[in-house]
């Protein structure tokens, strides 16, 4: 199996739900996990001994007294100072790497992560990993994008109302409907609003995390289900199994920090071959091309017999690893199917043409 290193942290409103999610997938994955590398709120990487991966670490701030990284060409490398000589490689132009890093497994959720920041640093470096690429991240972070990307790609989503900070709202739906950030997960900020007096303590919430919100009708008793997958190496759409969550009203942070510790593999839902399809078709269009070197989970509604897309997880807490029978083989399969980029060869032929007719 292909070796592999857990990135997480960030700096984000979900920074701790990451922190629970890596601590999961150290339960999952175990020995093929080579190297922990935390980013805190500091932008600063830190690599953590297995044996330091547990909540009071980064409660305490005790991460602070681990080697501290930096991204380098095709790796991470010590920042000058500190030990941990056992988990690095041979000098690099005078840097020491890590060595062994594998394929990086990034469970940053949020800004940083899911928003195509560490995405595009992970691209610049040439440091292979398993997340969605930055132009996937674009579409999936920001929930108004993603409606507009489902319809493109012929998936349908609830009808929407979009508004930025400073705008009047005057929405057109009738109570109750949904407020919410557009660009958080974890229902952070997320408020079904009841009646009239319920508005402006929603809209104070949803605008206290983002300066973007939508408003959406909410239904309910709505059939929800949730399928993640990814693309192998074959070019064939891997599919998990198809959950149905536990029925509440609307899901609460508490309920979904809880659901990013989990470990033990969910039930799976009892539905029809014919739903099941239909889930698997609009996951299919959804992930596309443009989610390749992702497992990601879509969160689907059923109504009157027909599939709307809610939401994309781009990275779903703990990597949904409880949708997948036998997980690290999954995790494997998909480290040996990451998208490449082209190889560009610069020659500076240009460059010479103008020196030597400049005589120079």
């Amino acid at each position: 199996m292909n070796k592999i290193s857990v990135l997480f942290g960030g700096l984000s409103f979900e920074h701790e739900i990451s922190i629970v999610s890596a601590i999961s997938v150290k339960k999952i994955l175990g020995a093929q996990v080579m190297h922990y590398i935390f980013l805190d709120s500091t932008h600063r990487f830190y690599l953590i001994p297995e044996e330091k991966m547990q909540a009071k670490t980064f409660a305490t701030g005790e991460y602070k007294q681990c080697q501290q990284l930096e991204p380098s060409f095709g790796s991470f490398a010590l920042v000058s100072g500190g030990g941990l000589t056992s988990k690095l490689g041979s000098l690099f132009g005078g840097v020491k790497l890590l060595s062994d890093i594998g394929v990086v497994l990034s469970v940053i959720h949020g800004a940083d992560g899911e928003d195509g920041t560490i995405a595009s640093m992970l691209e610049f470096y040439k440091i292979p990993f398993i997340a969605p690429r930055k132009e996937a991240c674009v579409l999936s972070f920001n929930k108004v994008l993603t409606k507009i990307y489902a319809q493109h790609v012929g998936v349908k989503t609830l009808p929407y109302e979009h508004y930025r900070e400073g705008d009047e709202v005057r929405t057109s739906f009738v109570y109750p409907y949904i407020i919410k950030p557009a660009t958080l997960g974890s229902s952070i900020g997320v408020s079904v609003v009841e009646k009239e007096e319920d508005k402006e303590y929603a809209l104070d919430s949803a605008f206290g995390y983002d300066r973007e919100i939508l408003i959406e009708p909410f239904y309910k008793g709505v059939r929800e289900y949730n399928l993640a997958g990814y693309k192998n190496a074959q070019g064939e759409i891997v599919f998990s199994m198809v959950e149905e969550p536990k029925k509440t009203e609307l899901l609460s942070f508490d309920d979904k920090y809880l659901d990013f510790s989990r470990t033990q593999q969910a039930n799976a839902a009892n539905i029809s071959q014919a739903l099941e399809s239909k889930l698997q078709e609009a996951f299919a269009r959804i992930y596309g091309s443009r989610f390749e070197g992702a497992l990601i989970r879509c969160d689907f509604f059923v109504i009157d017999d027909e599939v709307y897309l809610n939401e994309i997880n781009p990275i779903p807490g703990s990597m949904a690893n409880y949708l997948f029978s036998d997980f690290p083989s999954h995790i494997d399969a998909l480290s040996r199917a990451l998208p490449r980029s082209p190889l560009i060869k610069v020659g500076y032929q240009y460059v010479q043409k103008i020196r030597a007719a400049k005589g120079k």
